[in-house]
């Protein structure tokens, strides 16, 4: 009998008639019981080749063995049946139906023609348990955590039977406890006989879980190799085809006058409840200042605020020696503010526009029109361009938003903010989040070009080499409050996380 579980034999996939190769005659081999990571720039056809695992997507060409045995995965119901099951990036989860309601979707057990909810109550417990997954099946999911949210979608295809789960980019939106108790789900997973395979970018990560490596650039598997004899920058050059710096050098500016002051900021939630609370800082021309915390520190709110969305109770955004605060999103826009937010999906695009569709977003009125009409060849010159100076890929200006990678809807993202004809104030929040090593350098570049023109930035970001990479100054957030501000000489990961957890330092 093989040692693998899994084979996929030199599988092609095409999209628009053959004009794009997501996958070029790839295999994949992974051994029962291990965890095999899939790693890959953005675009390199990682999910693609997942999806076809899972049955959303079939092959163009190429044979999948599971278990010794040729299978046609034309169906995710029909991967589950045959003991395979895929973990999203974005939860498929229904927000209003409780967690044992969203784990037997489907397959749910019956008490004559209604849902038998005792029994669903009952197998979410018994799965839970099994693999230390400890979840309350009353609860509705929208008022879960994001990775409690994470441990239903696993649950979901445990009950289902799951012997091989595929995990894609399983931490990228989770905080740093939550990633170690994801760490301790999967072994308990590989413990109970189960085979992980998870696609990931973060170098660190690897090395830190899975047992071996597949490397895929540009829609071709390049190298494979046990972790054993991995190491981030070997990890890194295959992903990209060169070597990888893991700083990006600063330009060297001068710094300017004062763009924006924000002065004794107080901002509350929908609920009353204070996000914000008295918060300071300013930032010059030519200067970053990061903006450090863990997650939920105030952090969104602050940025919400600064665009005109949050709800400001008391303080002053001063830009360029305008009160800012009580004006509308757009009218701020108009004064110079550009804004990168966390969540693209949510703020910042439409997956289901194309991509140069995309690129106007915000600018239609402004940049694009002429006598009321859209001005489309200005437009998709524009967005040629965009796409060849900020490599984003595939060059095809028609496909849906939705249809990219991460990390090439992110550059689009960025192309656009930066572009903008007038930029004074730029506000960037997770700027790499969920995005591949070739991709962070790339925005960093962009982020420090600005820089170099003498554009104010404010940098928010959980991640602490990001934050130590990019700024000149850095403030640390706990509890809605500023904690300490930072020079870039004087600040290290200890520090901050002094900061971040509400300490002082001496």
């Amino acid at each position: 009998m093989s040692e693998y579980i899994l084979e996929m034999q030199n599988i092609r996939k095409t999209f628009l008639g053959g004009k794009v190769v997501a996958n070029d005659n790839i295999t994949l081999k992974v051994k029962k019981g291990e965890k095999h990571a899939i790693v890959g720039e953005n675009g390199a056809g990682k999910s693609t080749l997942m999806k076809m695992l899972n049955g959303l997507y079939t092959p163009t060409s190429g044979k999948i063995f599971y278990q010794g045995e040729e299978v046609i995965i034309d169906s995710p119901g029909k991967a589950a049946k045959l003991g395979i099951g895929m973990v999203y990036q974005h939860f498929m989860l229904i927000p209003t139906l409780t967690v044992a309601e969203n784990m037997v979707l489907g397959v749910e057990p019956k008490k004559g023609f209604n849902l038998d909810i005792e029994k669903a109550r009952k197998d979410v417990k018994e799965v839970s348990e099994k693999y230390g997954l400890s979840i309350d099946p009353d609860v509705l999911v929208s008022d879960l955590s994001i990775g409690m949210q994470q441990r239903v979608e696993i649950l979901k295809i445990l009950f289902k039977g799951a012997n091989l789960l595929v995990f894609d980019e399983p931490t990228a939106v989770l905080t740093p406890k939550e990633i170690k108790e994801l760490y301790k789900i999967m072994d308990n997973l590989i413990a109970e006989g189960k085979t992980i395979i998870f696609i990931s970018h973060k170098l660190q990560e690897v090395l830190d879980i899975s047992d071996n490596i597949t490397v895929i650039r540009r829609g071709r598997d390049v190298e494979g190799f046990p972790t054993s004899e991995a190491t981030k920058e070997r990890i890194a050059n295959a992903m990209v085809g060169r070597a990888v710096l893991f700083t990006t050098e600063r330009p060297e500016v001068e710094i300017g006058n004062k763009v924006i002051e924000v002065s004794n900021l107080f901002v509350k939630d929908n609920k009353g409840i204070v996000k914000v609370n008295g918060v300071n800082f300013y930032i010059n021309r030519g200067e970053i200042l990061g903006i450090a915390g863990v997650e939920g520190s105030g952090q969104g709110d602050l940025v919400e605020a600064l665009t005109g969305l949050g709800n400001i109770y008391e303080g002053e955004i001063v830009l360029n020696g305008k009160n800012t605060v009580g004006l509308s999103p757009r009218d701020i826009s108009l004064l110079g503010v550009a804004n990168v937010p966390e969540d693209r999906h949510k703020r910042a695009a439409i997956s289901e526009f194309t991509i140069m569709e995309n690129f106007a977003l915000g600018q239609e009125q402004d940049r694009y029109s002429s006598k009321g009409l859209l001005n489309l060849k200005k437009l998709k010159e524009n967005a040629l361009n965009y796409m060849e100076k900020y490599d984003i890929r595939p060059r095809e200006i028609g496909v849906l938003f939705g249809r990219f990678s991460g990390g090439n809807q992110q550059k689009v993202v960025v192309a656009r903010e930066l572009e903008k004809e007038k930029n004074e104030f730029i506000i960037v929040a997770q700027p790499t989040r969920g995005v591949d090593i070739g991709a962070i350098e790339s925005i960093h570049r962009m982020i420090l070009a600005e820089k170099a023109k003498g554009k104010a930035i404010l940098v928010v970001s959980s991640e602490l080499s990001e934050i130590l990479n990019l700024s000149d100054r850095i403030a640390v957030m706990c509890g809605g409050k500023i904690t300490g501000v930072l020079n870039r000489e004087e600040a290290n990961e200890e520090k901050i996380g002094i900061l971040m957890a509400g300490g002082k330092l001496d």
